[in-house]
């Protein structure tokens, strides 16, 4: 009978071709020297699209394990990333983050054992032993979501941080330009005109793909630009931002 073997999977990611996925893959190396690196390349925060990602949880067995050099390399979105973790925990999936080791299934495992309360009280009063049993039921669910609370409270920060970054990136592209400055390679006359500058600023307030939660063309129509225009503007932020 063949002996299954566990398998070491190490995701690395990058937003764009531009950043070096070098040091990524080194630290998961040093520490998991057999893994097998799976490398990416996505600039959303959605789960969905990522095509080496999507692939790889589809051949994961139980057991196997996840090694990731941060939890923003899991996901960028807090919702997501926390339902992903206890999807794949609850399938057996060990996963390992090495920025948030606080985080691994292996600590979380071993939380959610320690923090249970077992305790068998017997009492001449049936209705006395109902209520002792609902209420140490009550705090070992209290005891498991503080668990919980703590990975998600993980990836929310990873969120947060990407968005602080956009902000920033945004602002101080815009204040650059306004100031005469270039910004980026220089391929010909961008962000020239009031119009082109005060469109973009609406794109990167108002887009999902920057620092908003409108579509493209929820976009396109509130700030009254063609779709052409539209599309170009955007296409050279990200060129810009990345």
């Amino acid at each position: 009978m063949p002996v299954k073997v566990n398998m070491e999977y190490g995701v690395a990611r990058i937003s764009t071709g531009k950043q070096n996925i070098d040091r990524q893959v080194r630290n998961i190396l040093e520490q998991y020297p057999k893994a097998t690196i799976i490398k990416e390349t996505y600039t959303g925060t959605k789960l969905e699209g990522r095509k080496e990602f999507e692939n790889l949880l589809k051949i994961l067995k139980p057991g196997d394990t996840l090694i990731f050099d941060s939890v923003s390399r899991m996901s960028r979105n807090a919702e997501e990333g926390f339902n992903l973790y206890q999807e794949l925990f609850s399938k057996g999936i060990n996963l390992v983050f090495l920025k948030e080791p606080h985080i691994n299934t292996s600590v979380y495992k071993q939380a959610l054992e320690t923090k249970q309360i077992d305790i068998q009280i017997n009492t001449d009063s049936e209705t006395m032993n109902e209520f002792t049993t609902a209420l140490f039921d009550i705090i070992n669910k209290l005891l498991m979501n503080l668990v919980k609370e703590q990975i998600f409270r993980a990836f929310e920060e990873s969120e947060k941080e990407v968005k602080i970054l956009h902000i920033r990136t945004s602002e101080g592209m815009l204040t650059a330009k306004l100031n005469g400055k270039q910004i980026g390679q220089k391929k010909g006359a961008k962000l020239t005109t009031k119009k082109s500058v005060e469109a973009k600023a609406l794109i990167i307030k108002y887009s999902k793909d920057f620092d908003g939660s409108l579509t493209d063309k929820e976009v396109i129509k509130l700030i009254d630009v063609s779709r052409n225009s539209y599309y170009k503007y955007k296409s050279e932020l990200k060129e810009n931002i990345a």
